[in-house]
């Protein structure tokens, strides 16, 4: 059975920018291995196309932190996707969602990687079976693996909000 590529591109395309763009945390680089992660994709047949588009992608995100390490280039941070967005920001509304971001960013760095990946991949639109093939968990162990990741991220992040509402 061969894959229709451009089916899978049109109903993944997105999702897998959004994964890429939470790992990288630069816009413009994850539409860049989003596409790389295409065209490795066009000399394969693999039984589940949109869970090995994010395990390559995994995988060229894990390279490129490497090389970002190596160069000790600084990460960018995201820039809020919201309906915020229409309206003309204040000063104070863009540095308040910059650092709302550095949180949410700090926060998520601050969980194991199988946390991180996980809560990744199911906010880029993963079944939890898909999860499960991509970081080669069991199926059953994703539902519990999730939460336990949220509460985690909900913790670290309420931490972070203690320590910057003490510090002001």
């Amino acid at each position: 059975m061969s894959v229709d590529w451009g089916e899978v591109y049109r109903s993944s395309f997105e999702d897998l920018v959004r994964f890429l763009h939470r790992k990288v945390w630069d816009a413009e680089r994850a539409r860049d291995l989003a596409q790389e992660v295409f065209v490795r994709a066009l000399r394969h047949e693999p039984e589940n196309p949109r869970a090995w588009l994010f395990r390559v992608a995994r995988n060229l995100a894990h390279d490129e932190a490497r090389t970002v390490l190596r160069r000790k280039r600084h990460l960018a941070l995201l820039r809020s996707e919201t309906e915020e967005r229409k309206k003309v920001p204040t000063p104070d509304d863009l540095l308040l969602a910059r650092e709302e971001w550095a949180q949410v960013r700090a926060a998520l760095e601050a969980l194991n990687e199988r946390d991180r990946e996980v809560l990744l991949l199911w906010d880029a639109g993963l079944s939890y079976r898909e999860i499960a093939e991509v970081t080669d968990l069991a199926a059953s162990a994703i539902g519990t693996t999730l939460a336990r990741a949220r509460r985690r991220l909900v913790d670290a992040h309420g931490e972070m909000e203690e320590e910057h509402a003490a510090r002001n």
